[in-house]
């Protein structure tokens, strides 16, 4: 939910770098996922690790964007941290590593999710609408109702609160991060990735996009007001703003609600979304397994983790007996047709 203009970015062509960067990458995290399918498992992991590297270029492409425009430092530390840790994931899998496979499968369907929002002009114009129409119903539940108007981004996103009656004069405006859509895409690839019954799919996945619209929602309130009505615009904060992020005084309030609170409170929210899906569907753990021990190096049982096993089927099994806890002894039988 930006409050400037976005900069001119890079093109090749009339296609933005990022674009097709994005684009090229999944198209071979694809076709690995499609040689792997068809049994040919050191070609796929060679494609893969392609893709990976591709992958982390485009995220270094973004460095800019966060840092410069959107001001975000957790947002500009990930995207550089973005290109050694992909690579790390392609050295990976040249070595051997088969078990990332599924992980590439993960961003592949991550991509096929995401980048036709992202791209097509009649998806995008519909999420970024549908979402400023949204989240504008919400301010008017807290007493605000600004109307919408064209953003610089060319869609009717903006919240035409009136400058001369906020106390910082500013205002916000609806775009695709603002949507949603990026968290749904994790969820989605990683829900599609796995091997389980469709039917077991269907739960976690509802859940994970029905939690993350509502959050979504209440984000984009929080920033749409915080920014004209400078609930943020003390003294300290202003310093910290100006002085070391170099940003107008006025912007503070966006700075403090977008950059630091909202993107620090996305992150639990992740986590507690991410505790949801597991345990309806544990397989999930697997590719997980896999981002720790990018990050670490160390190997981890994240069903252990949870303080209890957990079942292929998403139930908790007893140690005694490894039927679900508080079924009947022919809980088993139907273990795949229950959910």
């Amino acid at each position: 939910m930006p409050a400037l203009p976005a900069t001119v970015a890079m093109t090749i062509g009339s296609i933005p770098l990022g674009d097709s960067l994005a684009w090229i990458a999944i198209g071979v995290f694809v076709a690995a996922m499609i040689v792997e399918w068809y049994g040919a498992v050191d070609p796929a992991r060679y494609l893969a690790a392609a893709a990976w590297v591709v992958f982390g270029v485009f995220w270094l492409t973004m460095v800019p964007h966060y840092y410069l425009e959107i001001k975000s430092p957790i947002e500009t530390l990930l995207t550089l941290a973005a290109l050694p840790l992909c690579a790390y994931t392609g050295y990976l899998l040249v070595r051997g590593r088969e078990s990332l496979l599924l992980l590439s499968k993960a961003v592949a369907f991550m991509g096929l999710i995401y980048l036709p929002a992202e791209t097509i002009p009649f998806v995008r114009t519909w999420l970024i609408e549908t979402t400023a129409a949204q989240t504008h119903f919400g301010m008017e539940l807290l007493g605000h109702s600004p109307g919408i108007n064209e953003g610089a981004n060319g869609y009717q996103s903006r919240f035409a609160f009136d400058p001369d009656e906020t106390v910082t004069g500013r205002t916000t405006y609806i775009v695709m991060s603002c949507t949603g859509i990026g968290s749904m895409a994790i969820f989605g690839g990683l829900i599609a990735a796995v091997k389980a019954p469709l039917k077991r799919k269907v739960v976690p996945f509802l859940t994970a996009i029905v939690v993350i619209w509502f959050l979504n929602l209440v984000r984009n309130v929080f920033i749409g007001l915080a920014s004209p009505w400078g609930w943020f615009q003390q003294d300290a904060l202003v310093y910290i703003a100006t002085e070391f992020m170099g940003a107008p005084a006025d912007r503070t309030s966006y700075i403090v609600a977008h950059n630091f609170i909202s993107q620090a409170l996305a992150i639990v929210a992740l986590l507690g979304i991410t505790y949801l899906v597991v345990r309806r569907l544990p397989e999930v753990l697997e590719p997980l397994e896999d981002v720790l021990y990018i990050l670490t190096g160390s190997e981890y049982d994240l069903a252990d983790a949870l303080g209890q096993e957990m079942r292929a089927d998403g139930g908790a099994a007893t140690a005694a007996t490894g039927t679900e806890s508080g079924t009947g002894p022919d809980a088993s039988s139907d273990a795949e047709t229950d959910r």
